[in-house]
This record gives structure tokens, sequence and C-alpha cells, in this order.
């Protein structure tokens, strides 16, 4: 499911001598879906839009259209776990495991992002159409996310970048009755071989200078206007600008599948439990999906099914078994 009022741009660029190149996203609309979707905390509803926003420009990067990237944040801190999965078009969806959970701002009055995360490890899941997706783990720096992505992509990928990534969030009490993204984006630039020192030092230069990405596109500026910015001073090419959305791959089918996961004994104990419908909802995308107890039964009675025919397979093997171990012995006896 696509959500279609979460367009968002996304802008992709390279130096003209190909020795550098950025990628950078408006997720102002995508993250405050999330924030619809969940209802979290200010510095929960921060940490979320930042992983699914460096998430999506990571899936910008795959090179085949069937394959996908998940990033997972799994520290020690309060808001638990942390998921977003893109695909090859942008495309992302998130989920935070307590969006409620909260803590004190820093001194600074910036949100704490780091505090609410805490230790622990992160770690990229590319499914790129190889017998087993390619797993790199990292770990959590300070749980700011672009620090933390900055550190994996150099350790686990050999590639040095800049990663910035910002969320701003105010509370609508009145009407929505919930935190709202303001503002929130990011970039990711990447160094290639090659790159002279006189590029690299024009581009600390110039990423040094700017004002937080959040901030900037509160105040208006674009995805190409960033960029722009970050690669002053050096000549470069924009290569096109895409569409991403919030996007859930939910299906009514996925959720009967894992009921079906779930076994014959559990499945038997929800059918005789559940007095309604049973009602499950997708922690990413917030769609219910509802199973009557005639569809229960159903599940039910191809576990059976799929059980017995296990069951018939099995005897099948043991009385094939104790034949060629009784035409054995026999064999042994009559050379005796």
């Amino acid at each position: 499911m696509t959500f279609e009022n979460t367009k968002s741009p996304l802008v992709r660029a390279m130096t003209r001598d190909g020795t550098a190149r950025i990628i950078c996203a408006d997720t102002t609309r995508i993250i405050d879906k999330a924030c619809e979707i969940c209802s979290p905390s200010n510095t929960a509803a921060a940490a979320l839009g930042r992983v699914m926003t460096v998430t999506s420009i990571m899936g910008t990067m795959l090179k085949n259209s069937t394959d996908t990237v998940t990033v997972r944040f799994n520290g020690d801190g309060p808001c638990g776990e942390i998921i977003s999965t893109a695909d090859y078009n942008g495309d992302v969806r998130g989920y935070i495991q307590n969006p409620e959970a909260d803590v004190p701002r820093k001194p600074n009055g910036k949100l704490d992002v780091g505090a609410l995360i805490g230790q622990g490890s992160m770690s990229v899941v590319k499914d790129i159409g190889m017998k087993e997706p390619y797993v790199g783990i990292s770990p959590i720096i300070t749980g700011e996310i672009g620090d933390d992505l900055t550190q994996y992509l150099m350790t686990s990928e050999q590639t040095p970048s800049v990663v910035a990534v910002g969320v701003r969030v105010i509370n609508d009490k009145d009407e929505l009755h919930r935190t709202i993204c303001s503002a929130g984006g990011g970039y990711i630039l990447q160094l290639m071989p090659g790159a002279s020192e006189d590029t690299i030092a024009r581009i600390e230069k110039n990423v040094t200078s700017l004002s937080s990405i959040s901030m900037m596109i509160e105040n208006g500026r674009t995805p190409i206007e960033i960029i722009g910015m970050v690669l002053e001073g050096i000549e470069y090419d924009l290569f096109d600008t895409i569409d991403v959305y919030y996007k859930c791959s939910c299906t009514k089918e996925r959720f009967r599948s894992g009921l079906r996961a779930l076994g014959l004994n559990d499945m038997v104990n929800i059918e005789k439990n559940e007095k309604g419908d049973l009602e499950t909802v997708c922690h990413f995308c917030g769609t219910k999906y509802t199973f009557t107890h005639a569809e229960m039964n159903e599940i039910i009675d191809e576990l059976k099914d799929h059980y017995r025919k296990k069951l018939k397979d099995y005897r099948s093997r043991r009385k094939n078994d104790d034949k060629g171990s009784d035409g054995k012995e026999g064999k042994e006896e009559n050379d005796t």
C-alpha cells in the first residue's frame, strides 16, 4: 500500500569528476505519516524519522528493482528496537517498538535521540537476490543515527561518507492530538576512490558552515538547494529527482501466512478463545486485517492436513527403512 499523500522529493547528484556523490531527500511528509500511524513522543518521532530517512536514501543506492534494504537499531534505551525497510525506489516504512517512550531534552534544548536509543548495535540487511542477504553489523556510536551510519559505512562498506539527518516536531494538542513532523530530511554524501584533497577540504568546509538539515528544510530549502550548498565551489551534475513515499508491503495473505506459522495448537487456542472475529494490525502502517471464525477454521484444517501428510510421510520412510534393514540382515545370514 502506497500512501500517495506522503509524496516526497529525493535528488541525486555527482561531482563532474565522479569522485563524490550525494543523495538528499525532504522526508517531512513520510515522517509525519509515521507519526500519524504510531502516535510517538517527540523524541521517538525524531528517532524513527531519522532512521526512515537514511533507509530511504540507502534504498535508492540499490542496483536492482527487486532489491530491498533494512536498517535496524537495537539499543538498550527505552524506545526499544527501530526498524525501517526501503525498496529500490526509496519507498520506505518504519516501526518503533515503544513509540510512547521519551527522555528529557539535552541541556541545549535539543531532543536527546541518543539517550532514547541507548547503547547496542545497528545492522543493515540488503536483500539483493542472492541465496542469503548481505548483513552488516556495527556498534551504536552515539545513537544520533547520522554518526552511527557514518561509522557503519566506513567500517562495513569501506566508504568515507558524510551523513546528515534531522527531524523537527511539534505537538498539536488541539486538533490532531499527536506529534507532527514540521520538517525532516537528510543527505548522504560519499567519496569515491580518487577524490582529491581539494575536493575533500572544500566539502568539509561547506558542511561545517551549514545549518542543521532540519532547519534548512523548515526554512524552505529544497534538496536541490541543499546539494548546491554542500557542493558549493565544486562542479557537479544533478542526476535526477524522484518521488519517494511511505509504502507498506503488508497484505491479508501475509498475515494469514503468519497465523499459519503459529502452528496447530496455537491456532486452535486462538479460535477457541476469540469471542468475535480476530483482528490483526500491521505495526508498520496500522492497517487492520480481520479473520472470521470460518477463516480461522480454514487455517486449522490446512494445518491438520499438513501434519497428517507429514505423519504419513514419516511412517512411510520408517517402513522403508525397516524393510531395508530386514533385507540386509537376511543377506548377512545367507552369506554365513
